[in-house]
């Protein structure tokens, strides 16, 4: 069954920068497209990048030039180099495979506010 552990999450002031990671547990890492989404207090969960098993890279628009999704298929993880964020960066973000596991992991919140 596969689990996924998000970390790196913390308090940031804006044009600050954090590195989130997500540790991925079980069979077939590697095959997976990965994607990092995001949750704001009171929205829905938004897509945010996504890094394919042979790297290609989507990012949303609200993100592009300022964040940066890759991968370690040795180690199962995925990561999310966010830089110059913003206070409407604020959210929960989670990673998860494509097609979405059913079950999410708790997340990682990342607060940006001076």
């Amino acid at each position: 069954q596969v689990q996924l552990v998000e970390s790196g999450g913390g308090l940031v002031q804006p044009g600050g920068s954090l590195r989130l990671s997500c540790e991925f547990s079980g069979s077939g890492f590697s095959i997976y497209p990965m994607a990092w989404y995001r949750q704001a207090p009171g929205k829905q969960r938004d897509l945010v990048a996504v890094i394919t098993s042979d790297g290609i890279i989507n990012y949303a628009d609200s993100v592009k030039g300022r964040f940066t999704i890759s991968r370690d298929n040795a180690k199962n993880t995925v990561y999310l180099q966010m830089n110059s964020l913003k206070p409407e960066d604020t959210a929960v973000y989670y990673c998860n495979r494509l097609p979405n596991n059913p079950l999410w992991g708790q997340g990682t919140l990342v607060t940006v506010s001076s």
